[in-house]
């Protein structure tokens, strides 16, 4: 891991929201505890065939289901509030640098290259002085304002609106204003997102960049922009 300053400012995802998953996954294990049973037992009355878990159920008591699913809630909160804080995106920033980590992966930006800093919707987006992104990720559930606060802080040009926004423009598969090449990039990765393959994604996303033309994704759409 890339060392910080020790007066580095960390923005992560507050303990809130996964704390909150995991109570609403218990609050249903229990409600499902109480409900299940009877639904069940009607459905298997009612209904020409369910499937087998439905009539295991409609054979337990209350004083079964509900310890059964309450655990099997808690199971199902722990899991997600873990997702959730795995998926959370982390910025650490000092003088010298900024470090972001999402789902496993690190990017460190020096602050040499960082020419501005800005939110672009739920997007932190850093630039260099051609206006090609050095960074973008999903700040989800951060603290904006925190986010800001850190970059600020450390003396980064920053601020809340897009610099670049007004300047995508949305892709359409053959339009003659890009070339062949880059149509042909630019179908490779809506096929790597519809499939998931972020890694592939950000390679191509990386390689359309280095030919000029920036991308950003919106709606289940990909737009681009030129720089220099």
């Amino acid at each position: 891991m890339t060392m910080m300053r020790d007066d580095a400012t960390k923005i992560s995802v507050s303990w809130t929201i996964p704390a909150i998953v995991a109570v609403a996954c218990i609050l249903v294990g229990i409600g499902l505890g109480f409900a299940a049973p009877p639904f069940c037992r009607w459905a298997v009355d009612t209904l020409p065939s369910v499937p087998g878990p439905v009539e295991l159920l409609a054979e337990l008591t209350t004083a079964w289901s509900l310890p059964i699913l309450t655990v099997l809630g808690i199971v199902g909160g722990v899991v997600l509030a873990m997702i959730t804080l795995s998926e959370s995106l982390t910025v650490t920033v000092d003088s010298d640098g900024a470090l972001l980590e999402q789902d496993d992966d690190e990017l460190y930006v020096p602050r040499t290259k960082v020419a501005g800093v800005h939110l672009d919707d739920k997007d932190l987006v850093l630039t260099d002085t051609t206006g090609r992104e050095l960074a973008r990720r999903g700040t989800g559930d951060l603290d904006r304002a925190a986010v800001g606060r850190a970059f600020t802080g450390h003396g980064y040009p920053w601020t809340e609106k897009s610099i670049h926004g007004g300047e995508f423009s949305r892709w359409v598969d053959g339009d003659p204003a890009l070339d062949g090449e880059t149509h042909g990039l630019l179908r490779e990765r809506r096929h790597a997102l519809s499939h998931k393959e972020t890694n592939t994604a950000e390679e191509l996303r990386n390689k359309l960049q280095a030919g000029g033309i920036v991308v950003r994704d919106r709606d289940k759409r990909q737009e681009y922009r030129r720089v220099q």
